[in-house]
């Protein structure tokens, strides 16, 4: 149970939550819904499929016909080999590594809530023969191009452990145990160091002496980086062990505090990424000073809807008194959004909409500067305002529903 003095806040941000989910319902492109309340008129895949997370716990029965839309129309929009556009609407919006992971793991989600174990039969094979293509070694873990999943400003290159953690993931809720055994065994493989490549040896993405996964590593290379997405889908899939997750845990609070004595974080709340990549580092691209500075945006923003996976990390983790102490910080930070009165007076269409709305109370924004804690990119962002509903179900429940049966096959 949620402790009493939370209880009002959380029901605001739930029902203001709701309400921008039932916004964006439906948008320009074949009644499709929309990414943001309005600077994303467009349906991306991978933002919509993350929302099923939460719209699935909201029993919303309008959301649930949406999301079937959604998935009905990208099996509609498939390629001939089995890969996910990027955009619902586009069939020829191609080369995402994450769309067609992350299709396969929604499909597995409607089907236990609408209990139709057979939905999209055709498209999830075909899927699935792709994602098996996607080995360069003709093993288990996928790799995949720089700046093809949801970081479109960062490079993860080889085999990102995002992107196999929805594998894994998906492989669970589709029954498909055997392989997700072998993924998981090679993800427990530590990532290669030495400079040399034995014919014997085969490279994961276990860190020796850190707690988490590595953000990426292919061959000799890699990237020891925190990804806080990809950290917590491991903990959350059960691909982190209780020793593991509980250690990890304490590692990701021990570092927030380190940061915020250093004044490179502003909001008690993970960023997305850390340490930062600034420009004396090796891993800097000169494209980083303009969409990718430090605290920024994929570089370190914090990205509330990841937050929201967070929380859901930390019941899984079973710091349940934790996950609600953070769930209250992402209730205030939801409140944030950088449309304002003012810039509605200056004729911003935009802008007026927003202030007109009914509940501009809450921006659910796309991100926040680590180091201010202002509000960046667009509001009523659908995947803000979807996770911020798993998060709440998943405290209320003292559970994770859908990955709480992942980790348990």
């Amino acid at each position: 149970m949620i402790n009493s003095q939370h209880i009002s806040a959380i029901n605001a941000a739930k029902k203001a939550a709701l309400e921008v989910l039932l916004h964006n319902m439906k948008g320009p492109f074949k009644g499709l819904p929309r990414t943001a309340g309005w600077g994303y008129p467009e349906p991306y895949t991978r933002d919509l499929l993350i929302s099923i997370l939460g719209i699935a716990v909201s029993g919303n029965e309008e959301l649930l016909k949406s999301i079937r839309k959604v998935l009905e129309t990208l099996a509609k929009n498939q390629t001939e080999r089995g890969h996910i556009p990027s955009l619902v609407h586009d069939s020829d919006d191609r080369g995402a590594s994450d769309t067609t992971p992350l299709f396969l793991l929604g499909v597995g989600i409607y089907r236990q809530v609408n209990n139709e174990p057979s939905f999209l039969k055709e498209a999830v094979q075909k899927a699935l023969v792709w994602m098996e293509y996607q080995c360069p070694n003709d093993r288990y873990l996928v790799a995949q191009q720089p700046t093809s999943d949801w970081r479109d400003e960062q490079w993860a290159l080889g085999y990102g452990l995002f992107v196999n953690t929805l594998v894994y993931s998906y492989l669970k809720i589709l029954n498909q145990t055997e392989r997700a055994k072998k993924v998981l065994q090679e993800m427990s493989h530590f990532t290669i160091r030495s400079g040399t490549i034995h014919h014997h040896v085969h490279e994961g993405l276990v860190l020796k002496h850190k707690p988490y996964y590595a953000f990426w590593s292919y061959k000799v290379y890699g990237s020891e980086r925190f990804d806080l997405l990809g950290n917590c889908l491991a903990i959350l899939s059960g691909i982190a062990s209780p020793t593991r997750t509980n250690e990890m845990v304490t590692w990701i609070e021990t570092e927030c505090e380190a940061m915020k004595r250093k004044g490179l974080l502003a909001v008690d709340l993970p960023p997305n990424f850390f340490p930062f990549t600034n420009p004396e580092d090796p891993d800097w691209h000169e494209r980083y000073s303009e969409f990718n500075k430090p605290g920024d945006y994929h570089n370190g923003g914090i990205w509330p809807f990841i937050c929201g996976f967070y929380v859901a990390t930390l019941v899984a983790a079973k710091r349940f008194s934790l996950a609600e102490q953070k769930l209250m910080v992402l209730t205030e930070c939801m409140k944030k959004t950088n449309f304002s009165t003012e810039s509605a007076a200056k004729n911003n269409e935009i802008s007026a909409k927003f202030v007109n709305a009914e509940n501009r109370e809450f921006g659910f924004n796309e991100w926040i500067k680590a180091q201010n804690a202002e509000p960046k990119g667009q509001n009523w962002q659908t995947w803000s305002a979807s996770m911020y509903l798993y998060a709440v179900q998943c405290v209320e429940e003292k559970r994770t529903p859908f990955f709480e049966e992942i980790r348990q096959k």
